[in-house]
């Protein structure tokens, strides 16, 4: 079992992060801690222009009360967490930060751009100091 777990989710695929939250539960010890992350993208100051004043401050603040639901519908107390970056990157400074014992982030069908770049996931899984279960 893990003392402290990670499950980054991604707002656009709640339903695999609800998914994400049950396989932490079960993978929890008694006292256990898991962190629920959302990571923002950091929009470049050139298109941050053209937003409306305020959106960027308003979307965090949504994602960060549908993080607090999820958690709260999952019955277990958890930490929840919404930084502004770039995901893989900020995935594993939280995760060195908070001492996580184990990642559990999904995956999905890898698109054209993926082949060149590489998904958040597998970054994630060849960077991380800690333990990854990839959830697909």
């Amino acid at each position: 079992m893990y003392k402290t777990i990670l499950v980054p989710i991604d707002m656009a695929h709640v339903v695999e992060g609800k998914a994400n939250v049950d396989l932490a539960a079960s993978h929890c010890a008694q006292g256990s801690k898991v962190i629920l992350l959302n990571v923002v993208e950091d929009i470049p100051n050139w298109a941050a222009i053209d937003l409306p004043a305020g959106q960027f401050e308003k979307s965090v603040e949504l994602t960060t009360t549908e993080l607090k639901a999820i958690a709260k519908a999952s019955g277990m107390h958890m930490d929840v967490d919404v930084r502004v970056g770039h995901s893989y990157d900020t995935i594993l400074k939280v995760a060195k930060e908070r001492n996580v014992d184990l990642i559990i982030i999904a995956s999905h069908r890898p698109g054209f751009q993926d082949y060149f770049l590489g998904s958040t996931a597998a970054k994630v899984v060849r960077h991380a100091n800690c333990s990854v279960l990839v959830v697909r």
